[in-house]
């Protein structure tokens, strides 16, 4: 509850836009703890002993009109790092998957008119029980994913990132498929999107030892729609936990290329064992209403 105050509070504080820019077509909800929201290029301050942004701004991550966000005051403005700034405010934040992503899927349509729209929701160290359905977390990432389409766009993905909190004990580490699967299917049940597409990252560090618990779960989902990126092997700030600016670029376009698989996005690929059986039953449903309709045309001929 402070944690919302607090949010509140903050918003209050944020000065109003005179101009609000078009609202966005496509929209994308980021979800899950500090990796989503971005650490790259915090570090702990030689003269503070506290986190600290270098401020590095790398070009795949340029804002640009075409790219708004959705503040803590649930108005679009235009998207720029760090994204979660206001919304995972407890902590320092930096760069993160976000705004790559949505540059490198701006580039499917070079001068045309589409503005993609992230939903920032991310909030470090928050483990996936507290994401569960009716939890602050939950309600709130509901919540502002309402907010964003009551200007007409419509949500294409939810990109979600967690996982490294639930690796300090192995229960936990253990039910963490069983409960992102339900989070998954409850988020879906209550936006009303039940084939919402899903891109996770498969985690590539933990806060405990229990890493491959989650991975296993992770890689382990069997629901429609649902695709996992690999962050493993990407290079991590010093503290071991948290990739850095370039990885969180890398990962940025990995998102990108597998949301362009998606068989609901125009530049899918479709899938490959789907297709077929579709035509084929279509084309064997089709002759055998033809044949049915010849066999009785015959038979009131011949036997009228």
């Amino acid at each position: 509850m402070l944690y919302f105050c607090l949010l509140f509070l903050t918003a209050a504080q944020i000065p109003a836009t005179s101009q609000q820019p078009s609202p966005p077509t496509a929209i994308f909800l980021l979800a899950g703890q500090s990796n989503m929201a971005g650490r790259g290029g915090v570090t702990n301050s030689t003269v503070t002993h506290r986190p600290t942004w270098d401020g590095v701004v790398p070009p795949q991550c340029s804002p640009t009109p075409s790219i708004l966000r959705l503040a803590s005051d649930l108005t679009w403005v235009e998207a720029r790092e760090p994204l979660h700034a206001d919304i995972d405010f407890l902590k320092t934040n930096g760069i993160g998957p976000g705004m790559p992503f949505a540059n490198n899927i701006l580039m499917d349509k070079p001068g045309g008119r589409r503005v993609v729209g992230l939903v920032p929701c991310a909030i470090g160290g928050t483990s996936i029980k507290e994401w569960q359905q009716g939890s602050n977390l939950y309600n709130h990432l509901l919540s502002r994913a309402e907010a964003s389409v009551l200007s007409g766009g419509k949500i294409k993905a939810l990109l979600w990132y967690q996982g490294e909190r639930d690796t300090e004990s192995a229960e936990d580490s253990e039910l963490y498929g069983g409960r992102l699967k339900k989070f998954f299917t409850d988020i879906r049940s209550d936006l009303k999107i039940p084939l919402l597409p899903i891109i996770q990252v498969g985690i590539a560090s933990g806060e405990g030892p229990y890493k491959e618990g989650v991975r296993r779960g992770q890689f382990g989902m069997e629901l429609v729609n649902v695709m996992t990126v690999d962050a493993l092997g990407l290079p991590l700030e010093p503290d071991g936990l948290h990739l850095n600016t370039p990885s969180q670029v890398r990962l940025g376009g990995l998102l990108a290329d597998a949301y362009r698989r998606f068989p609901s996005n125009p530049l899918a690929t479709p899938l490959t064992n789907a297709a077929p059986i579709s035509i084929i039953s279509t084309f064997f449903l089709s002759s055998c209403r033809i044949f049915t309709f010849l066999f009785l045309f015959l038979h009131l001929i011949l036997f009228s």
